[in-house]
């Protein structure tokens, strides 16, 4: 998420009741999680085996929970629990809003973009030229949608992240403040559901195409001219590449890379980071050919005979 102007790191520890550690007048511009953290972001930590990857990452301010020594051009901010003062600020500074009208008077649609009855936008939503929305689609708040761009009927665009901080005795959510964009030429099905990022941005690529009842998790990247058929599902923070197929009930685990013109078959499970370039199938998805050079070894070890006493 990027402040929509810089922010100095003394009203920030002001805030979450801070000790700096660092030049207080440096000026914060967003604030992310640690897989997509740039340069002027915040990021905490509140784990000390992490600390040395939150210290060594691209953020310039991290919220963490001992006094370390801050590294050439970082900032730390001390607190006791990082975690609630990384949430806090997010509630702040890109607050919920929840729906109060049909169409947001702060939405900007193209008038030449075609929405059907029963379509609801929401606050900062910006909808560009020829696009065509179908009836009860809902668009949550700071969505970003191209040209060229269909969504067919009862598909949610911008739900929360499905992120909770565990406990030993409870799940703490996380508030989601990351966007939606979907690029030109997107094609969406029906009855999909496709999650903000809880501080950065879910991403459907330029020309990508999306069949009916599939779900993208929070913070998911999908590459440019991606086909993804029914009943996917895309953990959080995935990454395809560009040109990356997915056949029906495909299952992505949260944080998986699958590299560019790979090809998933139907019901395949992944688990772990996929190569560019080839097929794959299975529970554990691996190379189709492997996959079925093991299921044709299995096939014959059960056609032998028994043995006879």
């Amino acid at each position: 998420m990027q402040f929509r102007q810089p922010i100095p790191v003394r009203e920030i520890a002001e805030r979450i009741h801070a000790r700096i550690i660092g030049d207080p007048d440096f000026l914060c511009t967003g604030l992310n999680e640690i897989h997509k953290v740039v340069s002027g972001d915040i990021l905490f930590v509140d784990v000390a085996k992490y600390f040395d990857k939150a210290l060594r990452s691209a953020a310039s301010v991290i919220i963490l929970n001992e006094e370390v020594e801050a590294p050439p051009g970082k900032v730390l901010l001390v607190v006791d629990n990082p975690f609630e003062a990384y949430d806090s600020l997010a509630r702040a500074y890109r607050p919920a809003r929840p729906l109060s009208a049909i169409i947001d008077p702060s939405a900007v649609i193209h008038p030449s973009t075609i929405l059907e009855p029963g379509v609801i936008v929401g606050p900062d939503v910006h909808i560009g030229r020829d696009g065509y929305i179908q009836a009860g689609v809902i668009i949550h708040s700071n969505t970003i949608i191209g040209d060229h761009v269909r969504i067919q009927a009862g598909t949610v665009i911008g739900t929360d992240a499905f992120y909770f901080k565990r406990h030993p005795d409870r799940y703490d959510k996380w508030h989601t403040c990351g966007r939606v964009i979907l690029e030109d030429h997107v094609d969406i099905g029906a009855g999909c559901t496709i999650n903000r990022g809880v501080s950065g941005d879910t991403i459907i690529g330029e020309g990508s195409k999306l069949d009916c009842l599939i779900h993208i998790g929070h913070g998911a990247v999908i590459g440019k001219r991606c086909l993804l058929a029914g009943q996917v599902g895309v953990g959080g923070k995935v990454i395809l590449e560009e040109g990356v197929v997915l056949y029906g009930q495909v299952g992505v685990a949260h944080g998986v890379r699958i590299g560019a013109g790979a090809i998933v078959s139907a019901k395949s499970g992944v688990s772990k980071d996929l190569e560019g370039g080839k097929t794959y199938f299975g529970t554990p998805a691996e190379e189709i050919r492997q996959k079925q050079r093991e299921m044709a070894t299995l096939r014959m070890l059960s056609a032998r005979p028994k043995k006879q006493d």
